[in-house]
């Protein structure tokens, strides 16, 4: 935990209640503390918040310590923040607790080496670590601990075959800990069993791979290399020019962004206790180039990263589609790893697409970064881009359309760093639309970027196998997006990537316009706000569409409880999770929901199922944070943006006693407020003037934001959470075949699968979804156990 930026959720229960007792006091604790965070407005809370945390003491296991800082960690309180605040209230030991302990990282500097050693003979395998106070090692072969290992150096005398074999070091402090890497101790019975001669002495010193002279270019990164064996174990000093490098003590050396500077000789100094060696010399030449890449990232910083997240397949008179939902998902995940505020919503209709962009565009400023990615049937007349919603008729025109170019404008007028326009559509003609749209001058801002799936009046592809599918597009994006690179390099090399594709090629071929003439990449870092108040106006407005119901806790009468959990899978569905906590003896039982509010889209057959495939979710995967012993049922509700009024559902008990034959049942009615994006209210009507109707005005009147609601969204302040889903599941698309990804079925143009791509008897490979390309499993947002 080297980044003290990081939140409190980051910590673990035991450094929590460490923590939480070393607050529980009366002279300098959590009421002092509980004050000192007042210093930024989100961490201000109300009398009753306070209060709670004082009735705590009337629980055998209640802390009010405790109870502040789940507040604080469902505030987002950074560790950096909390520090700051306990040295003001002058609360020395937990500020040593976390300076210590929990932010001081263990970082292994000198890992084990694998060596072969002669029968008979000696090993010293050696662990350098540092960290906090009070390291300590222990030594494992394979999975059994070394009797005597628990010092950085582990000493193997008389080495025989019950010695060889794979060896590892744990470092560890309190509750932290870390693994160095492997070594191999392999027994050497003859001269013959190795390539490399084998000094007779133990302690003998080689090197077995020597660095390599190399001619680069300004601006590239040099990579030298210098292995060796030797026990006991050897180490690294690398000089250039005959002068020291200090930190360069690995067998590995990196210079990121060489300059001219960097040219001359190289050579390594080998060493352990008893023996010295040189490498070769090494000639690194550098030639002429723009030595710009390591220093452009920090010449214009985002003042923040949004995205706009849109996928439509269910399509009420077009063909059905299927890979926008594994394509938005997966595309969430990737953004939210380098900092983007996400909105994912799927199937839109068209009032609701309108919706959705006007509070995409109240969470764009001065200098933020804003991404619309948007999968789904579209069309393309006169260099005019335009989205069809799931309600769009049968002979659609741009009236019944979104326009892509007046998202432009209308986000060039909030002052943007960067628009990035990410199209997964078709761009074929609509021989119903002779409307010419005109837009408005564009600012000449030079920040635009569109990336096209396909090519003018081309259709663009998703390959479908069984329930899930992917987008060519995003099968190649996905591979590319997290590199920090400017994001017209990104896109090119997705488009090398796809003309490489042999099944691709000539079929679907990304298309790339921009204008962005500064260095600009979507890994740019945030940059602190000019406006702190405009900020927390922003990660507000968030953070509203993104709330959950927090988890409870059912009572019912006969004695069971039954719990009640919440995550989200897109910002407008969401997972409905129960399951019986506890149940007295001689009592059988399930818990289902019924009655549940009109507005979101529920399958009665795809409610309280035992899985979340079956409960029609298809991208979560959460049984391994569950336990499998309890019984567990699953309702998704999506189309939550229809929501028109609190959420409430029955959750019905069926029970029934061993020694009785007649089912008993007892009914709860929950309320649970509106969830996730149901916050905005998209299904309100408001009167849009819309340039893409042939009647309206060229100018488009966003509307502002009601009082009563920017008054509620204070009001919800204290207990926003986010809780965006992180994880993908794996699944195989090898014979998946192309599916065109517009068009209609009445209306032109008429996109129909090419006959050729059918008689393939190799499918198109895509890149699946796979635990590979999510960092982070899927966690219950709002999960609490009791």
């Amino acid at each position: 935990m080297g980044d003290w930026n990081v939140g409190l959720e980051t910590l673990s229960e035991v450094a929590l209640h460490k923590l939480a007792d070393m607050l529980n006091n009366s002279n300098c604790g959590w009421r002092k503390l509980a004050k000192a965070v007042t210093d930024q407005p989100q961490f201000c809370y109300s009398e009753k918040e306070l209060t709670s945390c004082s009735l705590q003491v009337l629980s055998a296991k209640g802390s009010p310590g405790r109870y502040l800082l789940t507040l604080l960690t469902h505030s987002r309180c950074s560790l950096t923040f909390l520090l700051k605040c306990l040295r003001k209230i002058e609360h020395h030991e937990a500020v040593n607790f976390l300076t210590t302990c929990v932010m001081v990282p263990i970082e292994i500097t000198g890992h084990p080496q694998s060596v072969q050693v002669p029968e008979g003979g000696c090993v010293m395998l050696s662990c350098r670590a540092v960290g906090p106070l009070g390291l300590t090692y222990q030594w494992f072969k394979r999975v059994e601990e070394v009797p005597g290992g628990n010092t950085p150096e582990l000493i193997l005398n008389s080495i025989g075959p019950a010695q060889e074999g794979h060896y590892i070091c744990r470092v560890n402090v309190g509750e932290k800990w870390t693994f160095s890497k492997w070594a191999h101790v392999r027994l050497l019975h003859s001269r013959a069993d190795s390539g490399v001669i084998f000094p007779s002495s133990a302690s003998g010193l080689w090197i077995t791979k020597q660095p390599r002279s190399q001619t680069l270019s300004e601006g590239d990164i040099l990579h030298l290399e210098c292995s060796a064996q030797a026990n006991p174990p050897p180490r690294f000093q690398w000089y250039h020019n005959k002068q020291l490098l200090v930190k360069a003590t690995g067998c590995f050396l990196k210079v990121p962004c060489v300059t001219t500077a960097d040219r001359g000789l190289y050579s390594c100094r080998v060493y352990n206790q008893y023996h010295e060696i040189w490498s070769d010399n090494v000639q690194v030449e550098i030639g002429p180039g723009s030595c710009t890449d390591a220093s452009w990232k920090t010449v214009e910083e985002a003042t923040d990263k949004v995205a706009l997240l849109i996928g439509n397949m269910n399509y009420l008179h077009h063909r059905q589609l299927k890979a926008p939902m594994a394509d938005v998902y997966e595309l969430t995940n990737l953004l939210r790893q380098l900092d983007f505020k996400v909105v994912s919503l799927l199937d839109l209709n068209w009032h609701e697409m309108h919706r959705a962009v006007s509070e995409f565009l109240l969470l764009l400023g001065r200098g933020v970064y804003g991404l619309l990615y948007y999968a789904g049937h579209g069309y393309e007349n006169y260099g005019n881009s335009f989205m069809v919603p799931i309600d769009a008729p049968a002979s659609y025109t741009s009236e019944h359309c979104l326009w892509v170019q007046d998202v432009l404008q209308r986000m060039q007028e909030r002052q943007t760093g960067l628009n990035v326009f990410l199209l997964d559509m078709c761009r074929k003609r609509n021989l119903n639309d002779n409307i010419i749209q005109q837009p408005g001058p564009l600012k000449v801002t030079a920040n635009i970027v569109f990336g096209y799936a396909t090519c003018v009046d081309a259709e663009a592809f998703e390959v479908y196998k069984d329930d899930l599918s992917n987008g060519i597009f995003m099968s190649f994006l996905k591979k590319r997006l997290m590199e920090q690179e400017k994001v017209t390099v990104v896109l090119d090399r997705v488009a090398e990537d796809m003309g490489r594709c042999e099944l691709t090629r000539g079929r679907q071929a990304l298309e790339l316009r921009s204008n962005l003439s500064e260095r600009r990449a979507l890994t740019d870092p945030i940059q602190a706000p000019d406006c702190p108040v405009m900020a927390s106006t922003r990660n507000l407005q968030w953070a509203i569409a993104h709330v959950l119901p927090e988890s409870r806790v059912l009572h019912f009468d006969c004695g069971v409880k039954v719990q009640l959990g919440f995550a989200a899978e897109f910002s407008n569905i969401m997972i409905i999770y129960t399951r019986i906590l506890k149940k007295p003896k001689g009592i059988c039982c399930s818990a289902q929901l019924s009655d549940i509010t009109e507005g979101p889209e529920t399958d009665l057959k795809h409610t309280n199922q035992e899985s979340l495939r079956d409960a029609g979710s298809l991208l979560l995967s959460m049984d391994d944070w569950l336990p499998q012993e309890q019984p567990r049922l699953y309702t998704r509700l999506s189309a939550l943006q229809r929501l028109k009024r609190d959420l409430s559902f029955t959750v019905c008990l069926h029970y029934q006693y061993s020694s009785l034959d007649e089912e008993v049942q007892e009914r709860q009615t929950v309320t649970v407020g509106k969830p996730l994006v149901s916050k905005l209210n998209l299904h309100e009507r408001l009167l849009l003037h819309t340039p893409s109707s042939p009647s309206a005005s060229a100018e488009f009147h966003m509307h502002s934001m009601p009082e009563s609601f920017a008054e509620e969204m204070m009001a919800e302040l204290p207990s926003l959470e986010s809780s965006m889903t992180e994880s993908t599941e794996s699944y195989d698309n090898t014979q998946g075949v192309f599916s065109s990804s517009s068009g209609a079925k009445r209306n032109e143009p008429e996109e129909n699968i090419s006959p050729e791509f059918l008689m393939l008897k190799e499918p198109i490979v895509s890149k699946s979804l796979s635990h590979a390309d999510a960092d982070k499993p899927f966690k219950f947002s709002n999960f609490h156990s009791f």
